[in-house]
């Protein structure tokens, strides 16, 4: 068994380890508050026991990752026992969350609504996991609460419009296709970085999306236009050899540039839902071109004019 106590850092190698010794490790690293073996622990659970399992995104594993790393120093110094809390520390450390200032750059105020309900969604993966290694028993966060945020999304924030067009012209071909996959194809920008030149079918895209999900969405002539121009950048005929990081610094100084706000690819996606809505006037459609499981979703990425149907009650 002691060589199986190694320090491990593989996240698969947690999976691979004997029920026992799994059950050791796990013990061992919340009594120790061992943020990073927790981590690991999570992580191992997210990509081998949860629903989604070895699909889960690796946005969501990131982001609970971090929620890891922000719990488990908390619960150090507020005297909380991972494996034995309190009834009252999970309502604690919501408490926390939702009174703390934002660290984000060029922010103030308070931790958005949306950001206290990713990291208390990451904490209660941490509770599953430990869970799964048969560490415990408990989740003290069963009970808690997170208010949902009364604004909605596409209110905080919007889609692009005007600024689209406005920021093209100061870009290099190469980001413009990027922000063209995004505001006029729809894609999110981890589909869009991906894409490669075997991917275009005539003039349709096959994408893969979260969860392995696979659709083709049809590529408008300025977005064929836009790719053609350029040359594959690997011999995996990758068009982008950008991580994310990257991406958002060269748009977000495009942006700035044309004296646009720079308020992430997500709203560039939403400017591609709102545009196709006001053409079809139809959610099922704007969802699938989206790739979007439920249309109650689509509905966060359309902006509706408040007198949207002012002319069908007119005659009433």
């Amino acid at each position: 068994m002691s060589s199986e106590l190694v320090p491990l850092h593989d996240v698969l190698s947690y999976a691979a380890l004997t029920d026992q010794s799994l059950r050791v490790r796990a013990v061992e690293a919340a009594a120790n508050y061992d943020t990073e073996s927790l981590v690991l622990i999570t992580l191992a659970y997210m990509t081998t026991s949860s629903r989604k399992g070895a699909r889960t995104s690796r946005k969501t594993l990131d982001a609970y990752s971090l929620a890891v790393r922000d719990f488990v120093p908390w619960a150090r110094t507020n005297g909380m026992q991972l494996l034995r809390p309190g009834k009252r520390d999970g309502g604690r450390y919501l408490a926390h969350l939702q009174t703390r200032p934002t660290s984000g750059k060029g922010k103030r105020g308070l931790l958005s609504a949306a950001t206290v309900a990713q990291y208390t969604a990451g904490v209660r993966a941490l509770y599953r996991a430990l869970r799964w290694a048969a560490a415990t028993e408990v989740q003290p966060f069963d009970d808690v609460y997170v208010p949902a945020d009364p604004t909605p999304g596409i209110v905080k924030n919007p889609p692009y419009m005007r600024e689209i067009d406005a920021v093209l012209g100061h870009c290099e071909p190469r980001l413009a296709a990027l922000i063209l996959l995004c505001s006029h194809a729809g894609l999110r920008v981890s589909e869009a970085l991906a894409v490669t030149m075997g991917d275009i079918q005539g003039h349709s895209l096959v994408v893969r999306g979260k969860g392995g999900k696979v659709r083709r969405v049809p590529l408008g002539g300025r977005v064929r236009q836009a790719l053609g121009a350029l040359s594959p950048v690997d011999s995996d005929r990758r068009y982008f050899d950008w991580d994310y990081g990257q991406a958002t610094y060269r748009a977000g100084k495009a942006f700035r540039a044309a004296g646009c706000e720079w308020r992430g690819f997500h709203a560039a996606r939403k400017h591609s839902g709102t545009r196709l809505y006001q053409a079809t006037k139809d959610f099922t459609r704007v969802g699938l071109f989206l790739g979007h499981s439920s249309v109650d979703t689509t509905r966060r990425y359309v902006a509706v004019q408040d007198n949207d149907v002012s002319s069908e009650v007119e005659d009433w």
